[in-house]
């Protein structure tokens, strides 16, 4: 949906006429839907829109790489199940293309006794969801795994990898436009509306026209979903993750990722140390509530992101309920050295090693209900004509190619087309 900044398209639009299908959002689950519609409908007209002038702009650019395994999402919920399949979809999609991936492996570790019944916890989930190879390792066996790290306990899970999702995005765009896919990049939605059975997408430059229509908007897929008669719960949040960087040149201190045992009534898995798939390594991300859905600067403001967000009620139920862990968000967010000893309780060799200057950040897309709840699961609905993806964070990416066919599965068997 439009920002409080609008602005013309960049360049040429396809022509204002029909399409079968519209996909809104040419993130990595945009495109994969896209690619599952042309599979399972040869010869149908799709049109994918982005109010940036390339994909993967926002989330699924601005992420830690992870192929995630499936280990923390409850048994039966669709993060358990589409992350397993997804993973195996997206390593297969690399294999084809060319791109490079890496099974590198992952260790959760508990630093404390308090830590092992959430650590024991989550190996049942792994199980539960068919995690390939997890299991339980000792304090010893850390040392094996990962030299540099400590802890009393981890779980290790071999089947956790890297990748540029980008990369995965870029080669999805490629294949979509040699099938015939059609694309309208730098191109804003303003509004969406259902009149004499087909869709209405209005933008900065006129309008297209679809049979059916597919909201996958992610920071903005609260705005699309509501404009097309969906309800207004849940509200999409915005939380600014930042990264740090290790600056090249020094001895390498992960050979995978070591993560955190997260807090079991938050999304968000904590800061970890993760080697990406050239080399580098990075500390993060950190989640803190900002005032802009694009807020890539702390600082960053958009007014009618801000009121959105502060004229929530689960907003302030969020505030109230994790204080404890705001305050220590703002305080990585403010004091590197605050950032980097959440790290080093893990790796300690960190705390003493040199930080590039370089900062990277992306915005997580957290749908909150209207009593505060944390939504926790990928959460797909439908309006008249149209299916609105309405949470889609991590492992969205990992998960894209799985989820596109859930996705695809929920359509109509015959959908109005557009002659």
């Amino acid at each position: 949906m439009a920002t409080s900044q609008p602005r013309r398209p960049a360049g040429p639009l396809p022509p204002d006429e029909r399409y079968d299908f519209a996909i809104v959002g040419a993130g990595i689950v945009g495109l994969a839907v896209a690619r599952e519609v042309l599979a399972r409908r040869p010869g149908a007209k799709i049109l994918v829109i982005d109010k940036h002038d390339s994909v993967a702009y926002h989330q699924s650019g601005h992420n830690s790489g992870v192929i995630h395994s499936g280990v923390y999402y409850a048994p039966g919920s669709l993060k358990a199940r589409l992350c397993v399949e997804g993973s195996r979809l997206m390593q297969e999609f690399c294999d084809a293309n060319g791109i490079p991936y890496e099974r590198c492996g992952k260790l959760i570790v508990a630093l404390t006794d308090q830590e092992l019944p959430r650590l024991t916890e989550l190996e049942a989930r792994g199980h539960a969801n068919g995690v390939q190879g997890l299991r339980r390792v000792g304090g010893g066996e850390i040392a094996d795994l990962e030299p540099l790290c400590r802890g009393i306990a981890a779980l290790h899970s071999p089947a956790t990898g890297i990748v540029d999702y980008g990369a995965v995005s870029r080669a999805l765009e490629k294949e979509l436009r040699g099938n015939g896919a059609a694309f309208a990049l730098g191109c804003t939605v303003t509004g969406m509306r259902r009149t004499a059975g087909h869709t209405v997408i209005d933008h900065e430059a006129g309008q297209f026209r679809a049979g059916w229509t597919i909201g996958c908007a992610g920071l903005w897929s609260d705005r699309l979903a509501v404009c097309a008669g969906a309800p207004a719960d849940p509200r999409i949040i915005p939380f600014r993750g930042a990264y740090l960087r290790l600056a090249a040149g020094q001895r390498p201190v992960v050979r995978g990722m070591v993560y955190p045992v997260p807090d079991p009534d938050l999304p968000f898995l904590g800061v970890h140390v993760t080697r990406h798939i050239d080399g580098h390594t990075m500390l993060g991300p950190t989640a803190m509530l900002v005032g802009a859905r694009d807020a890539y600067r702390a600082r960053s403001i958009r007014p009618r992101d801000l009121a959105s967000t502060l004229s929530w009620p689960g907003t302030w139920v969020v505030a109230k309920t994790f204080w404890r862990t705001g305050i220590s968000e703002l305080r990585m967010a403010a004091s590197r050295r605050a950032f980097v000893d959440a790290c080093s309780r893990y790796i300690p060799a960190i705390a003493s090693m040199e930080l590039d200057r370089h900062v990277a950040s992306g915005v997580r897309a957290q749908a909150v209900s209207r009593r505060g709840r944390l939504i926790d699961d990928f959460m797909i609905s439908q309006t008249p004509g149209a299916t609105h993806v309405r949470n889609a964070p991590s492992p969205a990416a990992t998960s894209s190619l799985a989820l596109a066919r859930e996705i695809v599965d929920s359509l109509p068997d015959a959908p109005p087309l557009v002659s």
